[in-house]
């Protein structure tokens, strides 16, 4: 009985935590801010700003991360535990992003929209 509900309770958090991080499942808000808590992910993973705005990622982890916008003409951001770097998003658009490093988990959303 006891390993049965052990199997459970690992199925349960399994679960959860494969919907965490998941940058569609989250609406977007209205922040310039983005940090990378120590799980592996954006937070928020999809925000929305106005042209012009400097989006600035901070990451808190213990782990080195990555911001690598699609598109041409963005720079690649490579970012020690502590440190911050900043992309500036001129054009309104839809701009998906990616940790070079742990892409399968780390993925989020930039939506620029006209001031």
């Amino acid at each position: 009985m006891r390993a049965t509900m052990l199997v459970l309770m690992f199925v349960v958090v399994a679960g959860l935590a494969g919907c965490a991080g998941q940058a569609g499942s989250q609406a977007p808000v209205d922040t310039a801010e983005v940090t990378m808590p120590r799980s592996y992910r954006f937070d928020p993973s999809a925000i929305r700003v106005p042209a012009g705005t400097t989006v600035t990622w901070r990451n808190d982890d213990n782990f080195t991360h990555a911001v690598r916008v699609s598109g041409e003409g963005f720079p690649t951001l490579s970012l020690a535990p502590g440190q911050s770097g900043s992309i500036t998003f001129s054009q309104p658009g839809e701009y998906a992003y990616v940790c070079t490093y742990h892409a399968q988990n780390m993925k989020g959303t930039v939506i620029v929209v006209a001031r």
